[in-house]
């Protein structure tokens, strides 16, 4: 708003001279006042419209450019700014338009805007995908000998630089180890016996069968926090069975009932390197998610640890979201994330989703780190209902 009222006299009389479709004595009024230098961002942001129109787009920008010394985040001088230079041809304009949409926020407005931001939102997905594109074919170019894993982070670094996807870390709750390699789902080089534990699917399932339908079985909800912990997010599944769990190993414990039923699943799970530590892990179990529910973005307690999922029954459409990596699961095929990175899961079918989950050492960690680790967590104490 322009408080100015000798400068609000000059910008009212361009108004009416805009309306009367006389640009140029508009500008003349404004350039006038301009000589003034205003400290007002209103006043720069009507001369850059007026110039714009009298077709003098290198000035328009140089007056939004003023504009913008003073709110540098202004939504809408960020929005002119991108389609001045747009219309100006300058290579800059894609840019500019990401950097203007990057500051809306969700509060209403002006219907007048739609227009504008959908040219924007065009523009800027243009601008990702030409981007993206010269930089895949620079990597091809360079002759670069990549890994099938190699590429698929080479491919998430053009993807970063086009602001296509978004950067994720590590963020445990609890438990922190500093230096720790950071990804999604790792790769599966990593874990040579992926294949054996794949293969054992149909035992698996049909262990899981039986344990499920036993008299002598425990089935817990998954969540299970106390009513005093301030927890917002797991308010509809907290003690809730749409999310189950079965139990193997809890927390370095073996749940004796139902390992019993599971004897080849509990013989896999000797071979693996699992963080046994006193009251935190091991942990293995089958997940049971109702038809329709959906697990809300969280992360895990520790990132000293990594998880493995089995698919066991897959009725439909699941997925299943870590960080900016988004995965059906299917009927068999194994992976290995880090939970410590946001992550969320979906079940959208009218049937039962159910998953084995286990957790392994991280691959980074020595045996002495180990050690130390193990001694660390177990003197803390691993918080009651932590996920």
């Amino acid at each position: 708003m322009v408080t100015d009222p000798d400068l609000a006299q000059r910008i009212a009389a361009a108004d009416r001279a805009l309306a009367a479709r006389n640009p140029a004595e508009a500008r003349a009024i404004l350039e006038a006042a301009a000589q003034s230098e205003p400290h007002d961002p209103a006043f720069w942001q009507r001369l850059a419209t007026v110039r714009q129109i009298s077709g003098a787009p290198v000035k328009a920008i140089e007056a939004i450019d003023r504009a913008l010394a003073f709110a540098p985040l202004d939504f809408i001088n960020l929005l002119m700014r991108a389609r001045m230079l747009d219309q100006a041809g300058q290579p800059e304009a894609g840019e500019a338009y990401g950097r203007a949409l990057a500051q809306k926020r969700p509060d209403p407005l002006p219907p007048s805007l739609g227009p504008a931001i959908d040219r924007a939102e065009i523009a800027w997905a243009a601008h990702q995908q030409q981007l993206e594109a010269r930089l895949h074919a620079a990597v091809e170019a360079s002759g670069a000998d990549l890994t099938p894993a190699e590429r698929r982070r080479a491919e998430r670094l053009a993807s970063n630089v086009t602001h296509r996807t978004r950067i994720y870390h590590s963020q445990a709750t609890h438990f922190h180890y500093p230096g720790l390699r950071e990804m999604e789902f790792h790769d599966r080089a990593l874990f040579p016996w992926l294949p054996e534990l794949e293969g054992l699917t149909q035992s698996i399932r049909n262990e899981m069968d039986q344990v499920a339908n036993a008299e002598e079985a425990v089935l817990v909800p998954y969540v299970q926090y106390g009513s005093s912990e301030p927890l917002a997010q797991w308010r509809e599944l907290n003690h809730n069975r749409d999310w189950t769990a079965i139990h193997l190993i809890e927390r370095g414990e073996v749940v004796g009932p139902n390992a019993a039923l599971c004897p080849q699943t509990m013989g896999f799970l000797d071979g693996m390197d699992q963080p046994w530590i006193a009251g935190c892990g091991a942990n293995a179990m089958f997940s049971l998610l109702a038809p329709g529910t959906s697990i809300p973005p969280h992360v895990g307690v520790a990132n000293f640890r990594l998880l493995c999922h089995l698919p066991l029954i897959i009725p439909g459409r699941c997925w299943f979201r870590v960080g900016e990596e988004v995965h059906d699961w299917q009927l068999g095929q194994a992976w290995v994330f880090d939970d410590t990175i946001e992550h969320e899961a979906v079940n959208e079918t009218d049937q039962l989703r159910v998953i084995m989950i286990f957790d392994i050492w991280h691959p980074d960690l020595s045996p002495a780190e180990r050690a130390a680790i193990a001694a660390t967590v177990g003197a803390a104490a691993m918080p009651a209902g932590a996920l």
